[in-house]
């Protein structure tokens, strides 16, 4: 009776185990939770300039747009800091962002920490993440700590506070100093326990800053809740403590390619060698533009003209963790003003809109195209044309192929294997093309076209 009563209670485990087994995998959302940064691998990190975002320039103002960002399908709200700008040596007037005078409080211009709160718990409520941009490397000349603790700072032969270059609206810490970082480390946690930010974008995360100080940063912070970690940052080293790193380099290389100094098969080089250093794991932010980029550098459509939409649609697709800045999905065509008031115009003249939600839901809908080790391994289809970078990228049973023709003139795909032949349809236009051994695919000008399987 004892040996029956054994085998009965074995089989109700049994019994028990597989059907929670089957409970798990049939109802994943609601049996396992995921954290950072897998919760943004599908996702699109938006970099929202409050200044300029609205006429008002406030946080309030901004809050409102904040379902169309949904609508758009936004994952991550990327602030650019919020925090009181120094006045002392202030360029122009209204001063950098990068250049903060109180790391607590919330910059008066843009609201009260009541209105922060309400943005991260509207974002929330949306079903978005908001991460703070952090600026660990300076200080405004008028922050406390220049009076209070001079030692904190960076000194030159002179004894002086030092600065960066031609950024002399800001003084430059000393992060060897353990009090620095004990300060500093506090200062962040201040944002994560009162307006429940989900992680920070760190401002030049490896310039002057040791690697000790993240560790510290992160051994103290991750325990009061999962955050995603962006280093504003190109080097594999930050992966040691950060999720994502800025892919400056690539950037930099299609700036080229429109150039004509450079080609797909650089591209797709350059590609190989990240991924040999990097591996498949970490998120390598990708993008065509950013707040550095439109202030200094250009526009987009400075800088890439016609190929625009073929450069958003590489970044979209061929590797990395996407992301757009605050007006460049309406066409945003000029320099924002960075030390002053130059609102956006979002009456989106060329009609992008449309474009940019497609491509934020071709990200989000194909797990091929998600970031790091949760997408599919980027794969150069081999061809004889140097100007056409092709690709596929296959994760289970969703496959995506490129075709992009990164030149001002018509070119031709021609397969030089049978791999990536077949009949496909492309996902913007549903206009069905046939990749073959024998006839090449003709490419207009600037042409790009996505196969999805």
């Amino acid at each position: 009776m004892k040996k029956l009563l054994t085998i009965l209670g074995l089989a109700t485990v049994l019994l028990y185990s597989c059907t929670k087994k089957e409970a798990i995998e049939t109802k994943p959302s609601q049996t396992v939770s995921i954290s950072f940064p897998e919760k943004i691998a599908d996702g699109t990190i938006y970099e929202v300039n409050i200044r300029q975002h609205t006429k008002e320039g406030t946080i309030n103002a901004f809050v409102k747009d904040l379902p169309r960002l949904k609508e758009l399908g936004v994952k991550t709200l990327w602030i650019m800091p919020a925090q009181p700008i120094g006045v002392k040596n202030r360029k122009e007037p209204l001063g950098s962002y990068y250049s903060i005078s109180d790391y607590k409080k919330v910059n008066p211009e843009f609201g009260t920490d009541e209105d922060f709160q309400n943005l991260v718990k509207t974002t929330h409520e949306l079903g978005m993440y908001l991460i703070l941009d952090w600026v660990p490397n300076h200080t405004a000349w008028d922050h406390p700590w220049i009076t209070s603790h001079p030692e904190y700072y960076a000194h030159d032969k002179k004894g002086n506070i030092s600065h960066e270059s031609d950024w002399d609206d800001i003084a430059l810490l000393d992060h060897t100093h353990p009090a620095v970082r004990a300060a500093m480390i506090e200062d962040m946690k201040y944002w994560v326990t009162n307006f429940d930010i989900d992680g920070f974008r760190c401002d030049h995360a490896g310039h002057e800053i040791p690697m000790y100080f993240w560790e510290e940063a992160r051994a103290a912070i991750d325990p009061i809740k999962n955050l995603f970690w962006l280093a504003e940052w190109d080097g594999a080293r930050m992966h040691l403590q950060f999720n994502a790193t800025y892919a400056w380099a690539l950037l930099h290389l299609t700036d080229d390619v429109k150039k004509g100094k450079t080609n797909a098969n650089d591209i797709a080089k350059w590609i190989d060698d990240d991924l040999k250093e990097y591996g498949q794991k970490p998120f390598r932010m990708t993008m065509i533009t950013n707040h550095d980029e439109n202030s200094w550098q250009g526009t987009e459509f400075e800088r890439y003209g016609e190929g625009v939409k073929t450069f958003a649609t590489f970044i979209f697709t061929a590797y990395g963790v996407p992301m757009l800045y605050s007006g460049q999905e309406v066409g945003l065509n000029k320099r924002l003003k960075f030390f002053a008031k130059d609102t956006i115009d979002w009456s989106d003249p060329m009609q992008l809109q449309p474009f940019y939600k497609k491509l934020v839901a071709l990200h989000a809908d194909n797990r091929a195209l998600w970031a790091g080790q949760y997408g599919g391994m980027p794969a150069r289809i081999n061809n004889n044309d140097p100007n056409v970078y092709a690709f596929q990228r296959i994760k289970g049973s969703n496959s995506i192929i490129g075709v992009l023709n990164f030149s001002g003139k018509p070119q031709e795909l021609q397969l030089v294997d049978g791999a990536a032949a077949g009949v496909v349809k492309d996902y913007f236009t549903g206009e069905q093309y046939e990749l073959s051994l024998t006839k090449p695919l003709k490419l207009a000008p600037w042409q790009y076209l996505i196969f999805v399987k």
